[in-house]
């Protein structure tokens, strides 16, 4: 969300994370901590009335563009939302069924399961944008999802046809889904988590300090940094500002650290943590073989 007078962009109070406007519920809200507020009539900022306006392809958005360019078309956006309760979504599913929606415009949550007969067209928007941030399965995690809104279309007699955008034609995610090629894409991801040692062919720990200030969490970073011990393949990167770098008014540094399979990463961390005193202001998490990287 951002104004349209002063240019400031709406953030979470103690964090960096942009505020979402969700306007079924007229509310804007942090999807990293939940936080979420009435949309103000005023920009906190500069105190412009009505100046306040969301930015990017969000569903509310999409639906918009498409009433200006169907303005006949019967359309129903399909979101945690509209879709709130058991009874919603059934009476979304059911209308889609039926045929009384032309187009469902909807999050992901339209690709967990639902059939949808006469569904014979999916346009997916921004398609790479769960590639970023330097998860090392997005890519397997965008063409599993991916895949399963593509699938949506052409279940029943009628052929079915995928549309998506993408930022990234070249990336092997995208190729592979163009092409129908499951199996190709399984064994360039194998490949290159092996020539890397990432997992399943290595092993992977975050940690994670933060602190009231950048300069605290810095200069503790640097200490732990310090007392790291070598150990026979284990690599350490970092310290780096974390994907989120501030959050809930405290900043955050990350490490991470890459073993082989051969190589007992816990005892590895206990050695290198366990010797560490560190203020009381500051606070450390450790995540063995993570699946977040935030």
């Amino acid at each position: 969300v951002i104004c349209k007078a002063c240019g400031e962009r709406l953030k979470t109070p103690g964090t960096e994370n942009w505020l979402t406007e969700h306007r079924y519920t007229n509310r804007l809200v942090c999807h990293v901590t939940g936080y979420s507020i009435l949309k103000p009539q005023m920009c906190p900022h500069c105190g412009a009335a009505d100046s306040l306006m969301g930015v990017g392809p969000g569903v509310e958005r999409v639906a918009e563009e498409v009433r200006v360019l169907m303005p006949h078309a019967r359309i129903e956006i399909f979101s945690s939302d509209t879709a709130q309760g058991g009874d919603a979504t059934r009476g979304i599913v059911e209308r889609m069924e039926n045929g009384e929606i032309d187009v469902l415009i909807g999050t992901q949550i339209v690709a967990k399961g639902h059939n949808f007969p006469n569904l014979t067209l999916v346009g997916v928007v921004d398609a790479d944008s769960g590639m970023k941030g330097g998860d090392l399965r997005a890519g397997e995690r965008t063409y599993q999802l991916l895949s399963q809104v593509a699938g949506r279309a052409g279940r029943a007699e009628r052929p079915g046809r995928a549309l998506v955008q993408t930022y990234a034609p070249d990336n092997p995610a995208m190729l592979a889904l163009a092409d129908g090629d499951r199996d190709g894409f399984l064994q360039i991801e194998r490949d290159v988590r092996a020539e890397l040692g990432l997992p399943p062919f290595g092993r992977l720990a975050a940690v994670i300090l933060s602190a009231p200030s950048a300069e605290m969490v810095d200069q503790a970073a640097r200490d732990v940094a310090a007392l790291a011990p070598n150990g026979q393949g284990i690599e350490l990167f970092g310290p780096a500002p974390a994907p989120i770098t501030v959050l809930r008014g405290r900043h955050r540094r990350r490490f991470l650290v890459k073993s082989p399979r051969n190589v007992d990463l816990s005892a590895y961390m206990s050695a290198w943590l366990g010797k560490i005193k560190l203020p009381a202001a500051v606070r450390m998490s450790v995540d063995i073989d993570p699946y977040s990287f935030l």
